[in-house]
């Protein structure tokens, strides 16, 4: 399949932005002096990167909604799964600088009484091995998940409500202190990644850098993934799921398939997330914070990925603008704004830029002459 085919202009677009951010941003924190209105200050290059590892979740949940008609309201488990395996390798990174100066436990375990490391915590003060986890632990679980919800043909409001139960229930199981992963306080007070402080401004701009790459790679490889012969086979259960199992497709096997990359693709945007927002904990299981980003997908447009990109970026700014100006009135405007998008905009903020275009183009075109009338 040849590059032209995968990227539209759409895409070409989008990564255009993405590497005028990925320079940019960096020129404007270090080269513009901070007395200038362009200067971007140390404060928002998490902030960004924090709104681009939310593009990147955004993406993922595109894929199976989008193309797949899988609608997920649990996509915040596979999100925090991600976010913790990154969180249990930060820690162990700490070593005796944590307040109770043990070189194996963190500080948690030692105020709760752990005699030793529990099983599950070895290999992570190793970064290849964590980033393993990354990808395998939300990996494994949407694979035992799919495999059976999709098996016994579970569809439409019957399998999101299961998925929002699957999250609920891990946000109930981590907030004991007896899992081993921090209870209600969670994952904190991290130190260094590979070596370098968390902390320093030179560490912030390479994890925001590498959350652009990591949103630009996952776009293509889900774009690649939906021009592909099977991602037609996968617009095709979306559309009639019913008529492709009787023309001899494995239905379940292929919404497995794109079940378990999307969920990968969030585990990655949730080890992003962590080291730049600081922390992680199991409110990131949240049933709402699943729903919120189902919001994203449907404001920025549904089944076009940059969309979905888009549309996270638009909801988390205005989300942090409005918890600053007007915190009390949040979720009345993300509410109104799921209403206004479904009923006036049912293509979203891209669907809606695409038709302005294609409008605009149509009136600009020569018109067609019409053939004179035979005499």
């Amino acid at each position: 399949m040849t590059g032209v085919r995968i990227i539209d202009r759409t895409g070409a677009v989008f990564l255009v932005v993405l590497l005028a951010v990925a320079v940019l941003v960096p020129v404007l924190n270090l080269l513009v002096p901070p007395g200038s209105p362009f200067h971007v200050p140390d404060y928002m290059i998490p902030l960004l990167g924090k709104y681009l590892a939310f593009a990147l979740l955004a993406v993922s949940v595109d894929l199976v909604w989008g193309y797949c008609g899988v609608l997920s309201l649990g996509h915040g488990a596979f999100f925090a799964l991600g976010g913790y395996a990154m969180g249990m390798y930060l820690m162990r990174q700490i070593g005796t600088r944590g307040v109770y100066g043990n070189p194996v436990l963190p500080d948690f375990m030692v105020f709760l009484n752990y005699k030793e490391l529990p099983w599950f915590w070895h290999g992570f003060d190793m970064f290849p091995f964590a980033m393993l986890m990354v990808l395998l632990v939300p990996g494994a679980l949407a694979f035992v998940f799919g495999w059976f919800a999709f098996r016994s043909r579970v569809t439409g409001v019957y399998l999101s409500i299961i998925t929002q139960a699957m999250t609920f229930a891990l946000m109930l199981a981590f907030f004991r202190n007896d899992m081993g992963f921090g209870g209600n306080n969670g994952l904190t007070d991290f130190k260094d990644i590979l070596g370098f402080p968390v902390q320093a401004a030179s560490t912030r701009m390479a994890l925001f850098l590498a959350t652009v790459a990591a949103l630009a790679g996952g776009y293509l490889l889900c774009r690649a993934v939906v021009t592909s012969k099977y991602g037609k086979v996968l617009v095709a259960v979306r559309d009639a799921e019913s008529r492709t199992r009787f023309l001899g497709y494995r239905v379940e096997n292929y919404k497995l398939v794109a079940w378990v990359l999307s969920a990968m693709l969030a585990g990655v945007a949730g080890a992003l997330y962590v080291p730049q927002v600081g922390i992680i904990n199991p409110s990131e299981f949240a049933p709402a914070q699943s729903i919120e980003m189902v919001i994203w997908v449907a404001v920025g447009g549904r089944g076009t990925l940059v969309g979905a990109a888009l549309g996270a970026v638009i909801v988390n700014a205005g989300k942090t603008w409005f918890t600053g100006a007007l915190p009390e009135a949040w979720l009345y405007a993300l509410g109104a704004l799921f209403v206004v998008v479904t009923l006036f905009l049912p293509k979203g903020v891209l669907g809606l830029w695409s038709s302005i275009w294609a409008r605009r183009k149509a009136a600009a075109a020569p018109p067609v002459p019409r053939p004179e009338p035979a005499e």
